[in-house]
């Protein structure tokens, strides 16, 4: 692995400590925004979060690889809410295993998810076309 590919992957941990540090947040009392927020904020930087750990552990693939197994993930995830065994939902009802499997399906956080996503390959493009700029000044 080359020194570029180590700094990426830095820069990507960085990113998933950072997103899963705003993504608690927005789970708090304290977090004060409207409603429309504070339902799909928390999915959508969840997601991202899915993006930054595919990223992180795949540095060299392109962003639409990264995206697509994102997306995979995270729908995958939300399909798996509609099995309700007891045993997945003792899982689902601790703090951890609620964060990482959810509840319930809503078609709703597939969009959540979409967004999400898609805003983290956003931030990934600019920060690639920033590194290029700057290996070639």
């Amino acid at each position: 692995m080359n020194h570029y590919h180590i700094k990426q992957r830095v820069i990507y941990a960085v990113l998933a400590l950072a997103t899963i540090a705003l993504g608690l947040a927005s789970r708090t009392a304290s977090f004060n925004a409207p409603e429309f927020i504070t339902l799909y904020v928390g999915d959508a930087l969840w997601a991202a979060l899915v993006f930054w750990l595919v990223c992180l552990v795949f540095p060299a693939k392109k962003i639409s690889i990264c995206a697509m197994l994102a997306l995979s993930f995270a729908f995958s995830i939300e399909l798996s809410q509609l099995y309700q065994a007891n045993w997945i939902n003792e899982i689902r009802h601790t703090r951890l295993g609620g964060l990482i499997l959810g509840f319930g399906f809503r078609w709703s956080d597939l969009l959540a998810y979409l967004a999400g996503i898609g805003l983290a390959c956003v931030l990934r493009h600019l920060f690639e076309l920033k590194a290029r700029k700057n290996l070639s000044a």
